[in-house]
């Protein structure tokens, strides 16, 4: 990736620009059967039209600070880098009533009634399906986020020292994810463009979101991302890092 990439938006803006039909992520839910693969423009378009919800529909402004209550799963992905695009802060399992703005899966919609903000829930269903009814006092983001832009732009340039991430209590600009990325991806075997890692760790850590999104794309890499990898045995997670080509593994 190129050397002047400061926030993870950036890094997403060189991979675009470099190939855009490559997997960039790869999702597997090992207790429904789900399998959804994301190239790097198809992972952009979900990128741009969640940072412009928040932008023109949330009116998030930079330095808002926005609770992930998701696990690690591609739309958490994509949330993340839309935080990064519009310059929130976007805070990993973070407290709700002292966010400006709450994205919550099954599980933690009451948690997240706890912000006044904006709140959007996330089925977390195959093929990111909407709710039937959203739950009490949340938007369906599958319902709010089709009709906005497939190209985004930020109203305010995003300082790249300025808040970007807090997980696990650690806060870090958007320059420390970038390099903290990039530093990281010799111990995780990550060589380069056609570095393919199979990750099953928590989004909730910092070596989770590194294995998981911002080391792989930080050196122009994949990842495939597995959830409730524990009920796939031994055999069938040796036939998975086959077929999907990985060259590294954690869990």
């Amino acid at each position: 990736m190129n050397a002047t990439d400061r926030t993870p938006a950036d890094l997403l803006r060189s991979a675009l620009a470099a190939d855009p039909a490559r997997p960039l992520v790869t999702f597997y839910d090992d207790a429904t059967g789900e399998r959804v693969e994301l190239s790097v423009a198809t992972f952009a378009n979900w990128v741009a039209k969640t940072a412009n919800l928040l932008q023109d529909e949330a009116s998030a402004q930079p330095g808002d600070r926005l609770a992930l209550l998701l696990p690690a799963h591609w739309q958490t992905a994509v949330w993340l880098l839309a935080c990064s695009s519009v310059g929130v802060v976007a805070d990993v399992a973070g407290d709700p009533a002292h966010a400006d703005f709450v994205v919550a899966g099954p599980g933690q919609f009451d948690a997240g009634l706890a912000s006044h903000g904006d709140r959007y829930a996330l089925s977390l269903a195959p093929l990111g399906r909407r709710f039937p009814a959203p739950p009490a006092g949340y938007t369906d983001y599958a319902v709010a986020v089709p009709s906005h832009g497939d190209r985004f732009t930020p109203y305010t340039p995003v300082d790249p020292e300025a808040p970007a991430l807090i997980v696990a209590g650690a806060e870090y600009t958007g320059a420390e994810v970038v390099d903290r990325a990039r530093a990281d991806a010799p111990s995780l075997d990550l060589t380069g463009p056609g570095s393919r890692l199979l990750s099953a760790l928590p989004y909730d850590t910092w070596e989770g979101l590194s294995a998981g999104l911002f080391s792989p794309l930080a050196v122009g890499g994949s990842v495939v991302l597995c959830r409730h990898l524990a009920q796939l045995g031994e055999d069938a997670l040796a036939k998975r890092v086959e077929s999907e080509r990985v060259t590294s593994v954690r869990r």
